[in-house]
């Protein structure tokens, strides 16, 4: 029941989409932009960084918000990461496939990053930051940093929380998410493959 529970109030919070409202109180819909794609990469291009950084912290806390509700709710009755990982897999199927928005959302990058933060391992949070923006400094590209985060994800849980309990669960549920991800960004693997992706620079003044 806290595994049912747990994923329909992520999902409820997933539904939040950010990038979608703020392009709507800018005068346009996101996801006709760009790439498309109701994330933080997409509205930093579309509409600035300001914008983008404001994306990214919403769609962090809106994952945080599920995870502190669904431990408070479920605390007594499963374990602490196998709350969070269930709370955090339905905010980011309520991002990347909104009932409120025609299913239509984003990738689930800046809600899996609310996720790892939410689980509450600094020395786990440091190892995938770690990854991602080593990645990211030297390709400039955020499909691929965000790919290997979460390709790393399950191996990672498995490595912290084998020995406790949930931890199996835990770690079947990070491939959970990481094939969600993955399949997300199916195009963007195709254009990774043919050495066609975009490239972000945050270096503009925009």
């Amino acid at each position: 029941m806290y595994r049912l529970g747990a994923l329909v109030i992520g999902y409820f919070l997933g539904n939040v989409q950010s990038a979608i409202l703020l392009g709507r109180l800018k005068g346009i819909d996101i996801r006709t932009q760009g790439s498309g794609n109701a994330g933080t990469t997409n509205t930093v291009r579309v509409l600035g960084k300001k914008s983008g950084a404001i994306v990214l912290l919403m769609d962090i806390a809106k994952t945080l918000i599920a995870i502190l509700i669904s431990r408070l709710l479920f605390k007594s009755v499963a374990p602490g990461i196998v709350v969070t990982l269930y709370a955090g897999l339905g905010v980011i199927l309520g991002h990347s496939y909104p009932a409120f928005f025609g299913f239509k959302g984003g990738k689930g990058i800046a809600a899996t990053a609310g996720l790892i933060i939410g689980i509450g391992s600094p020395i786990l949070f440091l190892i995938l930051a770690a990854l991602f923006f080593t990645c990211f400094g030297i390709t400039h590209i955020v499909s691929l940093s965000s790919l290997l985060v979460t390709g790393s994800l399950p191996f990672v849980l498995i490595l912290f929380y084998c020995n406790q309990p949930g931890g199996l669960e835990a770690m079947f549920l990070g491939f959970v998410i990481m094939g969600i991800t993955y399949y997300r960004h199916k195009d963007n693997i195709k254009r990774l493959l043919t050495g066609t992706e975009s490239k972000l620079n945050l270096t503009s003044k925009k």
